[in-house]
């Protein structure tokens, strides 16, 4: 159950064994009203060796797996997903919901010398 936080906008996730899911439902939820792309994303999207449009990332939001969950980020509560475009390339979102709309904090293409094959754990280096 997802219930609003008396002092902001984020809800209080319940303790459940879903909170993973109930944090991807508000990511979900939030990037269907509006996705503010920061500065940073925009910079990381456009770099002509990864190329990720603003398509892409909604696929990302709509079909992907939260991997990472950082509750306690200073930009707000965000998480990491993992995600696939339509040539089956692997992107990651760190992303951040807000009242009105859902921060995209970054993008990027993972690659397997810092990710598992999969994607979805980091490697210790």
């Amino acid at each position: 159950m997802i219930e609003n936080d008396e002092v902001g906008f984020l809800p209080t996730l319940r303790s459940t064994n879903n909170m993973n899911d109930q944090l991807l439902d508000l990511v979900r939820e939030t990037a269907r009203k509006k996705i503010l792309f920061l500065p940073h994303a925009v910079r990381q999207m456009s770099r002509l060796d990864r190329m990720i449009s603003p398509s892409d990332i909604h696929d990302v939001l709509e079909n992907g797996e939260m991997i990472e969950n950082y509750p306690e980020d200073r930009r707000g509560h965000s998480c990491l997903i993992l995600g696939f475009d339509r040539n089956n390339r692997a992107i990651h979102v760190v992303c951040s919901p807000k009242e009105e709309y859902l921060a995209v904090i970054t993008a990027y293409l993972p690659v397997t010398r810092l990710w598992s094959q999969n994607f979805k754990e980091r490697k210790s280096l």
